[in-house]
């Protein structure tokens, strides 16, 4: 099966850092914070089509902006790039849900795809005014997707469980095609509804023998479903033409963070209910480092990002040849759609796609007649960044 390859819409702002560092004297240095505006962004929708990405994942939460609205804005700046639009099925209704995507796919072309986000975060949820217990928002989760399936197939559709109740629900007509739903967890309640519903099964990027242990679990219990289940992993990227500069590259970043905004960081991540978060953070431990290559946990595999940031937190790092190297060995292990980012987005995205991408390619590893057509003429991109990828948001 060859692979999808999709970028990341940095939707709370992007920068050279992991963490920015403001500076109330400008002496001190220059902020690298670009904010999340709708140019900056359609720099970034654009690259990634151009650089022949199937699509960008937009990320949900309070810190970030919202996905539904943010994507549908750049259906205009883009012509081919999908959009996984991520959103928390606890704080909509199921059925306006199912009518804005069949909206969203009407007048993109059908070019959205949906990323369920359960939530692992009691106090996040709560501002949305959820206040489900873990187990419980998998089990509404459920239910709710039982409802947007059924609000798509085309006629009337009841439904009575112990979180959601509809009547007649419908919409003004099915979205064509039907979008492919992406759904993430690691926890025991969280697996069997993945089986059930997801076309596609996200988990973050652990080593790759244990992402093979997780897709082994979830591909058992969706034949007992009946169903094929397709298999992703969100990572981030460092690619460079070497394999020295890459780890300068992280070496860069980890330097960038304070002690105290790990501190800070890892007492919030210690609280999340998210068993694929806890796991995350078992990676590291986190522990001090002075090199990157400290936080190493498996070849060319870096758990630096994980320190400060909450959800994906390691890192493709190394030469074009030695990513794509361990990109086939996610493959082998049963990954075929790849989420990636990096820092800053834009440049990063021109580092693996000018880089990485034509190495995936030779290896036979990519649909080249696809990709070809989301990169013909007629698509309107930005320009090659030159150079160290330098172009700044203005």
């Amino acid at each position: 099966m060859s692979l999808k390859l999709h970028w990341f819409l940095p939707t709370a702002g992007d920068g050279r850092t992991i963490v920015e560092r403001f500076h109330a004297n400008k002496s001190q240095g220059p902020s690298a914070q670009r904010p999340a505006d709708l140019d900056y962004l359609a720099q970034v929708a654009r690259a990634a089509e151009r650089l022949g990405f199937e699509g960008v994942l937009t990320p949900t939460g309070t810190w970030c902006e919202d996905a539904w609205l943010t994507t549908a804005a750049l259906i205009r700046e883009t012509s081919r790039l999908k959009f996984l639009v991520a959103f928390r099925p606890g704080v909509i209704s199921p059925t306006l849900a199912a009518q804005m995507a069949g909206t969203f796919q009407r007048l993109s072309g059908g070019r959205v795809l949906l990323n369920i986000v359960t939530g692992g975060d009691a106090i996040e949820q709560r501002r949305f005014g959820d206040w489900h217990d873990h187990d419980a928002r998998y089990a509404r989760t459920d239910e709710f997707l039982s409802v947007v399936r059924g609000v798509w197939s085309g006629k009337p559709f009841d439904f009575a469980g112990d979180h959601l109740r509809v009547e007649g629900a419908t919409t003004l007509a099915a979205p064509d095609p039907v979008p492919p739903l992406y759904f993430g967890g690691s926890s025991a309640a969280a697996l069997p509804v993945a089986a059930r519903h997801a076309d596609v099964y996200l988990t973050w990027g652990e080593p790759p023998a244990q992402v093979a242990e997780k897709i082994g679990k979830v591909r058992e219990l969706a034949e007992k479903e009946g169903r094929a289940v397709r298999f992703g992993v969100r990572l981030h990227t460092i690619a460079r033409d070497t394999s020295a500069e890459a780890w300068a590259e992280a070496q860069k970043l980890l330097d960038a963070l304070g002690p105290e905004q790990i501190a800070k960081a890892q007492s919030q991540l210690a609280a999340s209910e998210s068993v694929g978060q806890q796991r995350m953070v078992a990676l590291h431990g986190g522990r001090a480092a002075t090199t990157a290559r400290d936080l190493e946990i498996h070849p060319r595999l870096w758990a630096g990002i994980g320190l400060v940031r909450g959800g994906a937190g390691t890192a493709l790092v190394g030469s074009y040849a030695e990513i794509a190297d361990l990109i086939e060995e996610y493959h082998e292990a049963g990954v075929s759609e790849f989420v990636l980012s990096g820092y800053p987005h834009l440049e990063e995205a021109y580092w693996f796609g000018e880089g990485v991408r034509p190495e995936l390619a030779r290896r036979g590893l990519l649909d080249e007649g696809a990709a070809a057509e989301r990169t013909a003429p007629g698509v309107r991109a930005e320009p090659a960044v030159q150079g160290e990828r330098a172009v700044a948001a203005q």
